[in-house]
């Protein structure tokens, strides 16, 4: 079968043709005639499977025909990161060369203005991540009445995520007679009763097993000690191990653990970098594309990258942490063998984790093998010292010097003073009032120092002898 079978227009297929496809992928073959028929597609297939052109291409070619109007966008596409709708936004850019679309992306982490311009002017497509749809929304720059077909891409990511509320509150105010498409890897059950809530009688789609990984790529368990600091020795040995390494994803459960390993790993000589949630997004956008230029081997990152991320040429995936919940280890593991292509993927089990590695092997089916990699005297790797920090403390430096012994003061012997007859001599006699002020207190009468009271202040009978003094 190839696309022209498909029922897409003219200007998709030779959109299709200048981008370089050929035949459609399983996923894509099955959903685009039903999508173009306009009936609602829930969509299970393997990561790298190709579900972003099986919605993008039919939509491309039902929004030939009618014209989106000022802040109602006709089409609505919810991604769970910043990097997947970006992507979904540059296969707009390829495939709709032919068509004078305005594709609005409203993500985080850049300008508003610009986002709220674009749409002012009339979207034809809206992609958007919910929290920042959302901010529009509250503002009044944006109405959903107008939507024809909404999309919800890697739905199991946005439960993940905590998107469901929001995700059923935009739902809420969209029209009933929309189209809607889901497309994920997984299918939990909170993600089954959001499909039953909001797709009316949908054309199931299982291009593969649910939670399955690709056939093409090979799995390994490796064997590590639960200490950091042999661990990241390990990692190394393993990564110098592997000869046929074109570019791979390491995956850390924890940001700190990503910055940790790209300082250890450029430390140690490795070409590598860092991809987690804690970056801007345009710090994310350029390690993206040094990643994928091959400028960067080894991109360390957290579970922000393993979802929908379209990297094809992706040669090894190392997991430096087993994944707590089983269905990320399907997404990260999806990073590498795609569209067919040889992979490799090797995840790091202490003995703390056997616990989550067993839920893997339940849910992929399939009992993964174990890869010697040595030790590390064996490979010659030196040893990473663990610096720990005390509670409190400063980290310890290696290079701080010890500062130098005190010595002893010199004692130095008491000088005698003569001791004065009279001490009351030694003080300072008090200056001379000025002779204003002596007269003003001759004219007081003498009445004020009679009449003062017994109990507080001065009076005649106690009055001190220097007030008294001529």
């Amino acid at each position: 079968m190839n696309f022209s079978e498909l029922g897409l227009s003219p200007k998709v297929l030779e959109a299709i043709t200048a981008a370089g496809f050929t035949t459609p992928t399983t996923i894509q073959a099955e959903a685009i005639p039903h999508a173009l028929q306009r009936k609602d597609v829930l969509g299970l297939a393997q990561t790298g499977s190709g579900k972003t052109a099986a919605f993008v291409l039919p939509m491309l070619t039902l929004l030939e025909k009618g014209r989106a109007r000022a802040r109602m966008p006709r089409t609505l596409i919810l991604e769970p990161t910043r990097e997947l709708a970006a992507q979904v936004h540059e296969a707009f850019e390829t495939l709709g060369k032919q068509h004078k679309l305005t594709v609005a992306l409203l993500i985080g982490g850049v300008a508003f203005e610009p986002q709220a311009a674009k749409i002012n002017r009339g979207a034809d497509v809206v992609i958007a991540t919910p929290g920042r749809l959302l901010d529009h929304m509250e503002r009044g720059g944006l109405l959903l009445n107008g939507i024809e077909m909404l999309v919800i891409d890697e739905a199991d990511r946005m439960l993940d995520m905590g998107f469901i509320p929001d995700i059923e509150k935009i739902c809420k105010l969209l029209p009933f007679t929309r189209q809607t498409m889901f497309f994920s890897a997984t299918m939990p059950p909170e993600i089954h009763r959001l499909t039953t809530q909001f797709l009316h009688n949908p054309v199931c789609i299982e291009a593969s097993a649910p939670s399955s990984t690709a056939a093409s790529i090979e799995q390994y368990l490796v064997k590590v000690p639960h200490d950091a600091a042999p661990k990241r020795d390990a990692l190394r040995m393993l990564l110098r191990t592997q000869t046929k390494v074109k570019n791979g994803i390491v995956f850390a459960n924890r940001k700190t653990t990503v910055a940790l390993l790209e300082k250890s790993l450029r430390k140690h000589g490795f070409s590598a970098g860092a991809l987690h949630g804690d970056m801007d997004q345009s710090a994310r956008l350029k390690m993206l594309a040094a990643f994928r230029n091959n400028e960067v081997t080894y991109l360390i990152a957290s579970d922000v990258a393993a979802r929908g991320l379209d990297i094809p040429e992706v040669s090894h995936v190392f997991n430096f942490d087993v994944p707590i919940h089983a269905e990320d280890y399907v997404h990260r593991v999806g990073r590498t063998g795609r569209a067919g292509r040889e992979g490799h993927a090797f995840t790091m089990v202490t003995r703390e984790e056997a616990k989550y590695l067993r839920a893997i092997e339940t849910l992929i089916n399939k009992e993964i093998p174990y890869f010697d990699i040595g030790t590390v005297e064996d490979s010659g790797e030196a040893p990473e010292k663990e610096q720990r920090v005390p509670r409190g403390g400063r980290k310890p430096s290696r290079h701080r010097e010890k500062p130098a012994a005190r010595e002893p003061a010199a004692i130095v012997p008491a000088v005698a003073r003569p001791v004065a007859e009279n001490p009351v001599a030694e003080k300072p006699v008090p200056q001379a009032r000025p002779q204003r002020q002596q007269e003003q207190r001759r004219a007081r009468p003498e009445r004020e120092l009679e009449d003062a009271p017994e109990s507080g202040g001065f009076h005649k009978g106690n009055m001190p002898a220097f007030l008294l003094r001529k």
